[in-house]
């Protein structure tokens, strides 16, 4: 069985930095992700990361501001938000994939998600 217990939220104001954690236990996971979903929005991607970090990717809006890294020893998975913006408060999830799943953005493929960390961005 696979956790995923997710960290960092909190409330900063526009402009400011947050760096999110998320702690997986269980097996081993390859590809993960970070998604969000803000009050009375479909949950979105927010970027990707591939089992070696050697591969990333990013939603438009949040490209140059945010940043994906793991530390497998760890097991953890990071997002670095800076710059942020009021847009960008929602309740962050991570999620993760077995070893050897297709490396995807979209949310219907993965299999494990935390339960998510609220980000609060003030104007």
């Amino acid at each position: 069985q696979v956790q995923l217990v997710e960290s960092g939220g909190g409330l900063v104001q526009a402009g400011g930095s947050l760096t999110l954690s998320c702690v997986a236990s269980g097996r081993t996971l390859g590809t993960m992700a970070w998604f969000r979903q803000a009050p009375g929005k479909e949950r979105e991607f927010v970027a990707v990361i591939t089992w070696t970090g050697s591969r990333t990717d990013y939603a438009d809006s949040v490209k140059g501001r945010f940043t994906i890294s793991r530390d497998n020893a760890k097991r953890t998975l990071r997002l670095v938000m800076n710059s942020l913006k009021p847009d960008d408060t929602a309740l962050y999830y991570c999620a993760g994939n077995v070893v050897g799943a297709a490396w995807t953005t979209a949310q219907s493929q993965y299999s494990y998600w935390g339960q998510g960390t609220q980000v609060t961005v003030s104007s």
